[in-house]
């Protein structure tokens, strides 16, 4: 396959030849929209390549998709890989080899500006390395868009399957439990471990709208590869054998590492569970032991602590472990643990950390959420053993660790329960399947957890040659190689998650541990600290824009006018599947001066008789802690943790309490802090909740001013709230409005995510803009309640008319006094030698449409020096109906291709709607008061796991279509509806390759009556 540059300086066009097959792939940019490509697959003989340049020398390996950046598309292809060997040679389904990629280059569909630039330039990763390491102020020799993506996908932990009749992203028993006499099809594949599914989409969509005899002359072709990432290593040795001939048996022991890519991130800036339930450094490592007779296939997975938690700032040796939402993590937990259960069955976690101080708050808290977990799951399907694997080792070196896994009861029942799979080898006929995983981690899932993997894999596969050969028990040459692919599976995982080699990899290797090992693991250590503290932000941006992650990313698509106009159509009438309600929100703001809590905060938190208690408590601090030069270094947290606590007790003692609030996230800056309080019902629906901080002080090195920053997904509106303390100084009104586009420029969240990204966005801040009056007119004004006049000199006012600082945010009315300065413990203003001048510079400011302010005041506390301001807002929350979607974009496809001659379509697509008895049959909606899923046969909407296993397959929805209604399908995914849009060929998503239909996953813990 080779890559060749065509068309003119006007248009270009890139062509893909697959020389063997004589067919071309053509790639040129959409000339009525620059975001799209226009891809052909062609006979070579309708192609003129007499005048075309040829791009690479390089024979291309295949095409890992496109993807715009900088305005640019760029067509991303393979130019170099090995083969790694095959991982099972005695398959019936032929070879099902893996080559690893070492080298790929990005190609601009779009301009020339690239093309001069050497390819080995653009892919050798030392080179790259060395440029990444030039002085700062040294001339740069380019740029390239793409370098940060080249660097990571020429890194050589990339793998693809080199022949296209198998799955590389499914285990062994998925790929046997499919249909054996269909051709296995490119676009049925595990979607948690195919790294390049944003760049490869949309040729998947223009694969499926190919006609049959086209698709498969394309996959015949074999343009498209789907990589993972992770580790693929096989080795081949001879075994004895019976007497009979004396020739000995030629088996292949093969070990495949899967890394998922929906948690991916390096070491500190991807750590717990997401709200989705998947982990950081998620792997599902598989070993295969092929022989003449059988193939053994055995499967674990290791993966982050499933709660949120985080480690953040500079992490040296000692790490500092933060658990963001202590008390919000079960539906993420269980989200997890039903997943796992659904692909695997029964789970036993296996948890290796340790009895430091923050290593035992993860696991108190790990078995505490298993504890709920298993109410629900069933004792059956979830254990847990804890294990602390640094003591053991300490106590009795490594080698105890084995001793210790074969006697723990609880273990080795379920190496026995759980089996593997086992198929015979010249026909991959079904013997046996794998009933369980073992899910093992410690803190980063690399160095304890591969060593412990090794354990649990030589057990279950001494389980089989028990059965089989036991002499096979005893060979050295066996375990040897067992061994050693380990230990290259430790080293490639931690290379990619941590930046070095795995620790503990010589005992591995050699079953001894050496002086060697220990000055090696040492350098590791020190090598670690360095690079995931210094250079890990860098490759997380790079890692986060080639998995589509980047706020601002949009995915290529191909021409096909069709359906564009569908998405269009869908985008203009998004209220038609989605709806909204009505949520209360409490948002205040407070500058402490350093105290701890002294009086009641009811008066601040409830101001209001007969308001519904708000859904969301948002609280901004500033000055939590004394200002002093300590607590700028090195911050204390347990003035917050008061805060919090005496908050939590105001909320759990009110009088007149309806519902109970659980603190979702807090964060802190120095004395800036900001707390999000949410409803306790409503924990499972806040998703995507990140905090971040940005320092102002001493020119962005100090955090004694600055900014902390919550942001959240409620349902489908997008929220970010922000506590901030600005510059002091009356006449530091400059300094102010820096301090301010410092902080819009520079506070982002995870993904590329900034403050304007979101739909709705609250400061709640100390802002320090003051009042241009003399003292005494200030006073004066302030006591006569002359708010007008008092307006007229307020210093953020004029810098919001002139656009200078909050350009675009309202604010509501002040109707109340100056809440700066005054005497502590009084309603008196500052009565010091300094007599400050009034000011109102705690303020609450507010940017978007959904919002709508009903109250604006401040509360009179005298605990501080400023007084509390809070506002009550009403917010309204969308929530998008997928089945609804789904089923409009359906009748929006079969609109379109049944238009006839003349006939308008945007009209024809304007006037189509939804059935009215879409929906008809379903029960009526939940209300505060009362849910749907509630009743006397299930209290508190509780299912038992026996009752679930006894539903029958299509009567456990009650959402589900009547068969003969032409909205009914096998799903209500949206991708399975947009599929069956009658007769009409649509594109299709990668799907989760899933062995057989499987009982649905199990419920959450039993909640309290939600008001969604």
């Amino acid at each position: 396959m080779y890559l060749y540059l065509g068309g003119n300086q006007s248009s270009r066009v890139l062509y893909l030849v697959a020389t063997e097959q004589r067919r071309v792939l053509a790639f040129r940019q959409s000339e009525s929209n620059p975001a799209q490509a226009v891809v052909e697959f062609l006979p070579q003989a309708e192609v003129n390549l007499t005048n075309v340049i040829r791009l690479t020398t390089r024979v291309v390996k295949g095409c890992l998709g496109l993807i715009a950046i900088e305005r640019e598309l760029f067509l991303a292809v393979v130019t170099s890989a090995t083969e790694v060997g095959n991982t099972r040679p005695n398959a019936a389904s032929n070879s099902e080899s893996v080559a690893r990629i070492h080298e790929v280059c990005f190609y601009s569909i779009t301009s020339a500006t690239w093309d001069d630039l050497p390819p080995e330039t653009l892919a050798n990763p030392e080179a790259i390395d060395s440029m990444m390491m030039r002085e700062p102020n040294a001339p740069q020799v380019f740029e390239h868009p793409c370098m940060p993506l080249t660097k990571i996908l020429s890194s050589g932990s990339f793998y693809y399957a080199t022949d296209s009749n198998w799955d590389i992203s499914s285990r062994l028993a998925v790929r046997l439990a499919r249909d054996r006499h269909a051709t296995w099809d490119l676009g049925t594949f595990d979607e948690r471990f195919v790294w390049n599914a944003f760049l490869i989409r949309s040729l998947l969509d223009f694969r499926e709208r190919l006609d049959p005899l086209e698709r498969s002359e394309f996959d015949t072709c074999q343009f498209i590869v789907l990589a993972i990432q992770g580790y693929v290593g096989t080795s081949t040795m001879a075994l004895p054998a019976p007497p009979t001939n004396g020739a000995p048996i030629i088996v292949t022991l093969s070990l495949i590492s899967r890394l998922s890519w929906k948690r991916a991130g390096t070491r500190f800036n991807a750590r717990g569970v997401d709200d989705d339930g998947h982990t950081a450094n998620f792997v599902e490592t598989e070993v295969l032991f092929t022989s003449d007779q059988h193939c053994v296939s055995y499967a674990q997975v290791r993966g982050s602590v499933p709660l949120f938690w985080e480690q953040q700032g500079l992490q040296t040796f000692s790490q500092r472990i933060q658990l963001t939402r202590p008390t919000a993590s079960q539906p993420a937990f269980d989200r997890h643990f039903a997943q796992l259960t659904e692909e695997y069955g029964s789970v036993h976690a296996i948890n290796l950390l340790g009895t430091k101080e923050n290593e035992t708050s993860l696991t108190t808290a790990y078995g505490r959420h298993l504890q709920i977990a298993r109410a629900a799951f069933g004792d059956d399907d979830l254990h847990i053993t804890h294990y602390d694997f640094h003591n053991a080792v300490k106590i009795g070196g490594h080698d105890s660790v084995f001793r210790d896994l074969r006697r723990l009861e609880s273990v080795s029942n379920h190496v026995d329960t759980y089996g593997f799979t086992m198929c015979d080898a010249p026909t991959d006929d079904l013997v046996t399947e794998q009933k369980g995983i073992f899910r093992t981690n410690c803190l980063d899932c690399l160095d304890r957890t591969n060593f412990v993997q090794d354990i649990m894999a030589r057990m279950t596969l001494e389980q089989y040659i028990l059965l089989v050969r036991r002499e096979w028990i005893h060979s050295h040459s066996l375990w040897t190689h067992h061994r050693e692919l380990w230990a290259e599976n430790g080293d490639a995982l931690s290379r990619i998650y941590a930046g070095t080699g795995a620790l503990n990899t010589s005992f591995t290797r050699s079953g001894k541990r050496t002086l060697a090992g220990v000055l090696s693991d040492a350098t590791k250590s020190v090598s670690r600290a360095y690079i995931n503290n210094f250079q890990d932000k860098g490759k997380q941006s790079a890692i986060d824009m080639f998995l589509g992650n980047m706020s601002h990313q949009r995915s290529v698509t191909i021409f096909d006018p069709i359906h564009d106009s569908v998405r269009v159509a869908l985008e203009n009438r998004v209220k038609e599947y989605s709806s909204t309600k009505q949520i209360t929100m409490f948002v205040g703001t407070w500058n402490l001066n350093g105290r701890p809590p002294s009086e009641s905060l009811l008066p601040w938190l409830f101001p209001r008789d007969g308001v519904a208690e708000p859904d969301m408590i948002v609280l901004g601090f500033q000055e939590i802690v004394p200002l002093t030069a300590q607590q700028i270094v090195q911050t204390d947290p347990e003035k917050r943790r008061v805060w919090e606590s005496r908050i939590l007790e105001t909320l759990d003692r009110r009088p007149n309490k309806k519902a109970s609030y659980t603190l979702l996230r807090s964060d802190q800056l120095v004395g800036t802090a900001l707390l999000v309080l949410v409803k306790s019902d409503l924990t499972a629906v806040m998703r995507n909740v990140e905090a971040a901080s940005r320092k102002t002080g001493l020119r962005g090195m100090s955090g004694n001013k600055g900014a902390v920053g919550v942001r959240l997904d409620y349902h489908d509106t997008s929220f970010c709230f922000l506590t901030a303390h600005l510059a002091a100084g009356h006449a530091n009104v400059e300094e102010r409005n820096t301090d301010y586009r410092t902080i819009v420029n520079g506070l982002h969240f995870q993904k590329g995510k900034t403050i304007a990204s979101h739909d709705n966005v609250i400061w709640l801040a100390d802002t320090n803009y003051r009042i241009d009056f003399d003292n005494d007119t200030v006073r004066s004004l302030a006591a006569s309640d002359d708010f007008d006049s008092l307006l007229a000199g307020d210093q953020l006012r004029q810098v919001i008319d002139s656009g200078a600082a909050f350009s675009g945010y309202d604010e509501g009315p002040l109707l109340f006094r100056p809440t700066y300065r005054y005497d502590l413990g009084t309603d008196n203003y500052d009565t010091s030698e300094k007599m400050r001048i009034p000011a109102w510079t705690d303020r609450i400011l507010y940017r978007g449409d959904s919002l709508d302010l009903s109250v604006y005041s401040r509360a009179e506390l005298k605990g501080s020096d400023h007084k509390p301001v809070f506002a009550i807002f009403r917010a309204a929350i969308r929530t998008i109906d997928i089945v609804k979607r789904a089923a409009l974009q359906q009748l929006l496809l079969q609109s379109v291709v049944s238009t006839a001659p003349g006939e308008k379509l945007d009209d024809k697509l304007a006037a189509m709607a939804l059935p009215a008895t879409l929906g008809e049959d379903l029960p009526p909606p939940s209300s505060d008061d009362a849910a749907w899923w509630e009743g006397p046969e299930n209290p508190k909407g509780a299912i038992s796991m026996a009752e679930l296993r006894n539903m029958k397959p299509g009567n456990t929805n009650p959402f589900d279509s009547p068969a003969e209604s032409p909205l009914s399908s096998s799903s209500s995914s949206d991708e399975h509806l947009y599929t069956d849009a009658l007769t009409l060929q649509t594109p299709i998503s990668p799907v989760k390759a899933a062995a057989a239909k499987k009982s649905p996953p199990p419920p959450p813990p039993p909640r309290k009556k939600s008001g969604e």
